[in-house]
């Protein structure tokens, strides 16, 4: 795990609070930690934190509100930490700026594995190999300089993940990339399921404007991977 992070432990439960604390103390991480969604976000709003572990069931307001409030004031890296198992409100959550989320019970070790994984990418600044030139495919132009993609002369509203999703698919344009090589790049990880790169894929559809049952620029194919090509 990359040293020195500053974490902020958003967790009500005395037991499992103090032992996150303890666990990502003993590993060099500086950690701040509070028991209520509010005060998150007074945190978040005066410190710069590296990453965010937030847990759904707070006193004061459901950590899925609290996830859309963060995602008001700050784009720092949240990592859900949840006893729900719900598909749906898992999809909704990535879908609401999760960066990734964790099942109770879990183990200080997965935690780890998981904070590596969403700093690294926050560190490197987005995808690996992401392209320092301006890509232009049909009306689609994505500078990752400026951290801007337009379409059709409109500026797009991407999240960071989407943002590096594009631009890694940009550069490699009429190429299908496996998923697995989607996982290892963009979200730079060795493994995972498809439903975190399904989501992404289907928020970044509806802002190009198109579904995956009538695509424009993305192209899906099934157990293969995914291309980003101009429209036909």
């Amino acid at each position: 795990m990359p040293p020195m992070a500053s974490v902020l432990v958003v967790e009500d439960d005395p037991f499992v609070r103090s032992a996150l604390i303890r666990h990502l103390t003993e590993a060099s991480h500086t950690v701040r930690s509070v028991g209520t969604a509010l005060e998150a976000l007074r945190e978040v709003a005066h410190i710069g934190f590296d990453v965010v572990v937030l847990d759904l069931g707070l006193p004061d307001l459901d950590g899925a509100e609290a996830l859309k409030m963060l995602r008001g004031v700050t784009d720092v890296p949240v990592i859900i930490a949840t006893a729900r198992d719900d598909e749906a409100e898992i999809v909704r959550l990535l879908n609401d700026g999760a960066d990734d989320y964790l099942t109770k019970p879990f183990s200080v070790e997965h935690l780890s594995a998981r904070m590596a994984a969403v700093l690294r990418r926050s560190r490197a600044g987005g995808a690996a190999e992401t392209p320092s030139r301006v890509v232009r495919i049909g009306g689609l132009r994505v500078d990752p300089l400026r951290r801007e993609a337009t379409l059709d002369g409109t500026v797009l509203d991407l999240t960071r993940r989407e943002f590096d999703l594009l631009a890694f698919l940009a550069e490699r344009p009429g190429v299908v990339v496996p998923r697995k090589e989607l996982l290892a790049e963009v979200w730079q990880q060795s493994y995972g399921d498809d439903q975190t790169i399904d989501v992404h894929l289907s928020w970044l559809r509806r802002k190009l404007g198109e579904a995956a049952a009538r695509p424009r620029y993305l192209h899906t194919l099934r157990g293969v991977g995914v291309k980003l090509e101009p429209p036909r």
